[in-house]
């Protein structure tokens, strides 16, 4: 039996595709058609037919940033409850962080993520370690991670503070064709700070971090890659590459800004939660560990900013961060709780609710940033709409109104602000590895 769409929106960046049209997906997950000039596609009588006129069927949503936790914390999340909540998110992949217990700095635990994930329901890619351990004084093997089949490198939840470490590793991802995703934060002036130093911090009497904290780290990196770029371009058989992690102020948008009209190989994500929030939001909330994040929720006027990015186009992807903790740890408010939120289920209502329904971005715009952008940063294969070839779909009722409601998340963990918000637009399903996997309930 197959399933036809029809007059859906069907959206491609990949193949600057954006207009109605209708499709024929068979049981194992094959494109059988694909009718783009306003054409019905005739069912046979086993054929399941749906009017998807109120929906977008698009190129496969893809979250370049989560936390997975397994190895070492599988009481907050595992790959398996992971990859669940991404696909109720309407995800199809996602790019798993290395900051595991033990961490992903070498071959075999590599590969005992990926013999981990297979079978399970959105494609998953690994990311490696920077340094060793993640600890910042060496750096990791990128030939055995590359073998082994990472995407990316990054020390996640850690910056590379050594300046000599992160010369050495632009040097060395470049050699291996591996991009490097910087978390931008000066340990040594965030220290034990809890949320954005400022008003509401001080209002709170709680310790802060400093904005600049994250522009300084950014700010040596751009330098140690101009130097790079000048002293190895004769030689660069493949430029490097650059993308800053969970961007979050003015000023370090403004440093991305430029570097990119320099025309500097530099991308950047911005979270959900930070064109969305505020530490006033923080500050309302009454202490409420949910509200405790990395980097902390900045300012109104660094919340300005980031809309301003992603009007034009400083932003280049939209990724969640999914950082699940337990319930025990997250509600002894903010001074005991660990930092991040889970996103990847409310990642797409937030994103039509806040930026396309506002009209800060097109929602092809959206797709773009949540699908073919961050592949193409990550360097994986881009999708095509190809009949007769293996379909990667998502399916999104951008005008669909819903409720949150934390405690039927699919991940493992509750943690998120977002608890009873009501947004527009949800993700309903998702087509991929031969599964179509559709909830309107």
């Amino acid at each position: 039996m197959s399933t036809i769409f029809k007059n859906a929106t069907l959206i491609n960046p990949t193949e600057n595709l954006h207009q109605k049209g209708s499709i024929k997906l068979s049981d194992q997950g094959i494109l059988e058609e694909i009718r783009l000039d306003g054409s019905d596609i005739d069912p046979s009588d086993d054929d399941e037919l749906v009017d998807f006129s109120d929906g977008i069927i698009c190129s496969g949503l893809f979250d370049m940033h989560v936390h997975f936790r397994e190895p070492g914390e599988e009481y907050k999340e595992t790959l398996e409850s992971g990859a669940n909540s991404a696909q109720a998110g309407g995800f199809t992949g996602v790019a798993i962080m290395p900051n595991t217990k033990p961490a992903i700095d070498n071959e075999a635990q590599v590969e005992l993520a990926k013999l981990k994930s297979k079978g399970l329901p959105v494609d998953i890619h690994v990311t490696g370690c920077i340094t060793e351990g993640r600890k910042g004084e060496k750096i990791a093997n990128y030939g055995q991670l590359k073998s082994a089949g990472v995407c990316a490198l990054t020390d996640d939840g850690n910056a590379v503070l050594n300046s000599n470490v992160m010369k050495m590793a632009f040097e060395y991802a470049t050699t291996f064709h591996l991009p490097l995703i910087q978390h931008c934060e000066d340990h040594t002036l965030s220290g034990h700070g809890k949320v954005s130093e400022g008003l509401y911090s001080t209002l709170q009497g709680l310790p802060g971090i400093p904005p600049v904290s994250e522009s300084i780290i950014l700010s040596r990196d751009l330098y140690l890659l101009r130097e790079f770029l000048t002293t190895k371009n004769e030689r660069l058989s493949y430029q490097p590459r650059y993308h800053v992690a969970h961007i979050s102020t003015r000023y370090s948008l403004e440093l991305v800004r430029q570097a990119k009209n320099e025309g500097l190989p530099v991308t950047c994500e911005v979270t959900p939660h930070h064109f969305t929030l505020t530490d006033e939001d923080m500050y309302h909330s009454n202490f409420d560990g949910n509200y405790c994040m990395k980097p902390p929720l900045a300012s109104t006027d660094d919340k300005e900013a980031i809309l301003e990015a992603l009007k034009d186009g400083t932003i280049d992807a939209i990724a969640t961060d999914h950082a699940p903790h337990a319930i025990h740890e997250k509600n002894g408010g903010i001074m005991n709780a660990p930092f991040g939120i889970v996103g990847l289920e409310t990642a797409v209502g937030l994103t039509f609710s806040e930026l396309v329904h506002k009209n800060i971005i097109s929602t092809y715009r959206a797709v773009e940033l949540l699908s073919s952008q961050p592949r193409k940063i990550l360097g994986l294969e881009p999708i095509r709409f190809l009949k007769d070839s293996p379909a990667n779909l998502s399916f999104i009722q951008p005008n669909r109104k819903w409720t949150v409601n934390a405690k039927t998340f699919k991940s493992k963990s509750q943690n998120t602000p977002f608890h009873f918000r009501s947004l527009v637009g949800k993700a309903v399903g998702t087509c991929v590895k031969g599964n179509l996997y559709l909830h309107f309930d």
